[in-house]
């Protein structure tokens, strides 16, 4: 091809839709299910539970330090089938482009999701494109979904949280959002904070091979640690407490956020995963995440606790304690 913008034409499903999904698509996306060309993808089910999961991806700006939404795109995908216990096989990808994009953006994004798809071990194997028009989606807006094969013996739900049991994070909480809130603001000269996206199936693939105790698992993304945490509590019989001084925050998030008026605990993460695991286990758990690159930095930030049931109390660097909500409304739109 050799236009610089994509337009409606690209979308119409004619001549134009057919070279971009053969010049750009199956070119970067390069596997036998994708060059069959059909409607949807006929996929080998290896056995065991399906696991399936959907997430829509509207990011400003769509270029950020630490990723892009392509990346974004991917590593969501597999990170929402990676804490169900599933292990992620083949990611679809929708797109709708508003007519004007430049082809050379939208060729960086398609190049950098199937950088992300090889290093998560995953297919992108059916997909489809729209174009709308120029003011009508802002760039470029994804919708990926995902199928997974859910690992033998593994069951993570709420139901399975006693009070005992500890709370783990992989590492530094709210660095995603924090990277977004920099670019918008032109803050980085003052410091450089880059999106912890990444893929957590490795991760979290050890974790459950190697520690037996592990009860339920989230990313924190939209909402942070504060808004998970209250997910897991949420009708239930127990509470949890968090340490504020063990809940691990890089000091240049700590410093954007402070004359901002934002709280890091409710910042998006989009490479971390919260775990709850059975006192006993916690750290040999801890152990063995910190031998994996992505949980280097783990911590053990609270613990679950018969009241109040329901609540999530954060225990204050000064040694007071207050009950940490469920995020109200958004604090930053548009990041992820």
């Amino acid at each position: 091809m050799t236009e610089t913008k994509i337009t409606r034409a690209h979308g119409a499903g004619g001549l134009y839709s057919h070279q971009l999904i053969r010049s750009l698509f199956i070119k970067h996306f390069d596997n036998s299910y994708l060059k069959a060309m059909l409607d949807a993808a006929l996929l080998e089910n290896p056995g065991g539970k399906i696991v399936f999961t959907t997430d829509s991806h509207v990011v400003k700006p769509l270029f950020f330090p630490g990723g892009d939404i392509g990346k974004l795109a991917v590593n969501g995908t597999v990170n929402d089938l990676a804490v169900c216990g599933a292990t992620p096989l083949f990611l679809s990808c929708a797109l709708i482009i508003e007519d004007g994009f430049a082809y050379s953006d939208l060729e960086r994004i398609i190049v950098s999701m199937q950088a992300s798809a090889d290093a998560a071990s995953v297919k992108i194997v059916t997909g489809d494109t729209k174009v709308v028009g120029h003011g009508e989606a802002d760039g470029i807006f994804i919708n990926t979904a995902g199928i997974g094969i859910l690992r033998p013996g593994i069951d993570l739900q709420p139901d399975n949280i006693s009070p005992g049991d500890k709370i783990i994070v992989s590492g530094f909480l709210g660095n995603h959002e924090a990277a977004i809130i920099e670019e918008r603001l032109n803050l980085s000269s003052f410091s450089y904070i880059e999106s912890d996206c990444a893929a957590l199936q490795g991760l979290i693939g050890l974790l459950l091979k190697r520690v037996n105790g592990v009860k339920l698992m989230r990313d924190p993304t939209r909402g942070g640690l504060a808004t998970t945490l209250n997910e897991f509590v949420y009708g239930q019989n127990y509470g949890i407490i968090i340490d504020e001084i063990s809940v691990p925050i890089m000091e240049e998030v700590r410093g954007l956020c402070e004359p901002l008026g934002f709280d890091p605990l409710y910042l998006a993460s989009e490479g971390k995963v919260v775990v709850v695991v059975a006192s006993e286990q916690a750290e040999h758990a801890l152990t063995i995440m910190r031998s994996h690159p992505l949980g280097k930095d783990s911590a053990i930030i609270g613990e679950v606790i018969p009241e109040p049931q329901g609540k999530v109390l954060l225990k204050t660097q000064i040694g007071s304690q207050r009950i940490l909500d469920m995020l109200t409304g958004e604090m930053l739109p548009r990041i992820c």
